[in-house]
């Protein structure tokens, strides 16, 4: 949970306000009722994390209201499958990342090819930071989003654009899963361009995932799929990217194997919320 500030206008008010709504027990002499607890760890820098007094209750409903799916929300570090370097690396700064915040008021951008555990990173960072610090979090599939904006144009839906963008602007903690996987039409560059300038603006804290390479392979490739693939920052332009180097520390996920078919065959299913 960010530390509210003294920020003026609608940013500074809302911070303010869910300080307000998450106070903890008035009778805590470990947080003093604010909700908040300092852990000071020798030798680096003292950190904030939600008190222990803040009711269980509480945090199963902001785990409800995260729209985690049902097949994500098993997803843990602890049953993250660390078959190379490089996935150890990315577990390891996805984890510091939990255990850092607030601190920070950047996100994270999870690039690697399908299968490698991106999602299940970005997911598992999510349930932690509600679990353990009770983070108003969302999780929302970018296609997934966009069938829901364009079903509100109905005019027998019952709802409207800016309902369902409102909650995307406001969470705390976002991750918006597959990032580019949409084909970029004028419509759905500007929709990403008002959800990612909202947030940016307000500098709420966003955790992204994509299958697409950072920049355009420009090696010889045999395999013309691979080849004329395109990059992030051609699939959502030099504008929206530039953003991103900004709000988001970059994190490869990248692995030989896809766990989807080279691992889950041989291991069986993925540990779910049933096992």
């Amino acid at each position: 949970m960010r530390i509210p500030d003294t920020t003026p206008g609608t940013a500074g008010r809302q911070r303010r306000d869910v300080s307000t709504a998450a106070a903890g027990s008035p009778s805590c002499e470990r947080c003093g009722s604010t909700g908040f607890e300092m852990v000071a760890v020798p030798g680096e820098i003292t950190r904030v994390r939600r008190c222990s007094c803040s009711s269980q209750g509480q945090r199963e409903r902001l785990l409800s209201a995260a729209r985690v799916p049902r097949r994500h929300q098993g997803c843990l570090f602890e049953n993250f499958d660390e078959l190379n370097d490089s996935l150890r690396l990315a577990k390891l700064q996805v984890r510091k990342f939990v255990d850092d915040y607030p601190i920070h008021d950047f996100g994270l951008l999870l690039l690697g090819p399908c299968g490698r555990g991106k999602t299940h990173l970005a997911t598992a960072a999510l349930l932690s930071l509600i679990r353990e610090k009770g983070v108003k979090g969302l999780f929302y599939d970018f296609r997934d989003l966009l069938k829901e904006i364009q079903a509100s144009y109905n005019t027998v839906s019952g709802t409207t654009e800016l309902a369902i963008l409102q909650p995307v602007f406001a969470a705390e903690v976002l991750v918006l899963d597959d990032l580019g996987a949409t084909k970029m039409t004028d419509w759905v560059r500007d929709t990403l361009s008002h959800i990612i300038n909202n947030r940016y603006n307000d500098r709420r804290v966003t955790i992204f995932t994509s299958n697409l390479e950072d920049e355009t392979v420009r090696a010889p490739i045999a395999d013309e799929r691979v080849r004329d693939k395109p990059s992030l920052r051609d699939r959502i332009g030099d504008a929206l990217r530039s953003r991103l180097y900004e709000m988001c520390e970059t994190v490869y996920v990248k692995s030989d194997k896809d766990f989807r078919v080279d691992v889950k065959k041989h291991t069986g299913r993925r540990p779910g919320p049933l096992d």
